[in-house]
């Protein structure tokens, strides 16, 4: 009759988001590379509008899978109770959006490699490991009703974690398609 804390389930929230991830999105530029179709796919298409498609299926595929999640999860524990709703929904936004920017980009990178199971997540965890922390933190504060002013530090990370994510993204994703 144990029971898990509140801070508890804010930090295994988005361990169970990350290995969701993990399993998920690591195919995004696989099945060209297993179907013979990306040199195809070069020739018809410019690489921002490849990567640009990609990424949108990738955020679409992770607010899905995550909406579920937190769903599930707010169902099944009772310590998992958000004070500050708004903070939440911020944080479990931007969280997202980091998380499918990453995964695409590291996705394209990995697609040519041999190893592409084992690869994905040894080059995501470093990665996404700011992402993960400053979201869980702010899923900690949401969880005991700290306000967004006292969060704004954590928010500016995401946020600037994003921006910086999507726009290395964009510039480097050009020279990882011609390789």
């Amino acid at each position: 009759n144990e029971k898990i804390s509140a801070s508890l389930t804010g930090g295994l929230f988005w361990v169970v988001i990350f290995f969701t991830a993990m399993s998920g999105l690591s195919r995004a530029f696989v099945s060209e590379e297993e179907r013979g179709t990306a040199l195809t796919l070069q020739l018809i298409a410019a690489p921002s509008t490849v990567f640009s498609g990609k990424l949108i299926f990738n955020i679409i595929l992770v607010f899905a899978m995550n909406t579920v999640i937190a769903i599930l999860y707010s169902a099944m524990f009772e310590a998992f109770v958000i004070q500050n709703f708004a903070l939440f929904l911020t944080s479990f936004v931007f969280g997202n959006i980091g998380l499918a920017v990453s995964s695409t980009i590291i996705a394209a990178i990995i697609a040519k490699a041999g190893a592409k199971g084992t690869l994905y997540p040894v080059l995501s965890f470093p990665i996404l490991l700011p992402l993960i922390l400053t979201s869980v933190q702010l899923t900690l504060f949401a969880i005991d009703g700290i306000s967004f002013e006292r969060a704004k530090f954590e928010l500016a990370i995401v946020v600037s974690y994003d921006v910086i994510m999507m726009t290395a993204s964009y510039m480097l994703f050009d020279f990882i398609w011609k390789e």
